[in-house]
């Protein structure tokens, strides 16, 4: 039986005592945007913005600045910025370069990001740890929650479970882009996808 991931989230956050730390692993600014506002009010929240799989160094300066400027405007979460680790992501793709988007290299580049978060969040003594990611209609949610659930038991961290597509999530996160002027991109940031969107 499918597992109603958002479902999972609003029962876990019934037992969070407010201002827990949840360290959410961002992939920009727009998709965020709706994830923090459904959090902002439980967690005390920092946004971690690792991704390695962002091709061009503009693309990914871009983006981050967007994500910094959100966060400074909002006051909704402070940001953990990582170095830009093309060459993690380069390692992943190895042999999946063909695949088709949606397929196994999108599946190691979820584990890829979602471990960098939990071994961050565990350092920096985090009690959960998260990601935006499931917010995009694009992205595997089952995936990602199996992942984050698995390191989660690894890391002896509490995964947040979620789906923030669930409850018009996606299409708050545009209106939110328009009041906050934020860029939005139309591919997920590696040059696999965007050899797809050309």
């Amino acid at each position: 039986m499918k597992r109603n991931y958002d479902l999972l989230m609003e029962e876990q956050m019934k037992n969070v005592k407010k201002g827990e730390r949840l360290l959410l692993h961002s992939c920009c600014a727009p998709c965020s945007s709706a994830c923090l506002e459904r959090l902002k009010e439980v967690f005390q929240v920092t946004v971690l913005y690792y991704n390695p799989n962002i091709d061009e160094r503009e693309e990914y300066e871009k983006r981050k600045s967007e994500q910094i400027r959100f966060l400074k405007e909002t006051g909704w979460a402070e940001i953990l910025d990582c170095d830009h680790d093309a060459e993690a992501f380069a390692n992943i793709a190895k042999g999946k370069e063909n695949e088709p988007e949606r397929g196994a290299r999108c599946y190691a580049c979820y584990a890829l990001r979602l471990e960098k978060t939990a071994q961050v969040a565990k350092e920096k003594g985090f009690a959960w740890f998260g990601t935006t990611l499931t917010l995009s209609p694009h992205k595997n949610a089952d995936w990602l929650n199996e992942i984050g659930e698995k390191l989660g038991g690894r890391y002896e961290l509490n995964y947040l479970y979620t789906d923030f597509k669930k409850k018009g999530g996606y299409y708050r996160s545009i209106e939110l882009s328009k009041v906050y002027g934020l860029y939005r991109q139309d591919f997920c940031g590696c040059k696999y996808s965007k050899r797809e969107k050309e």
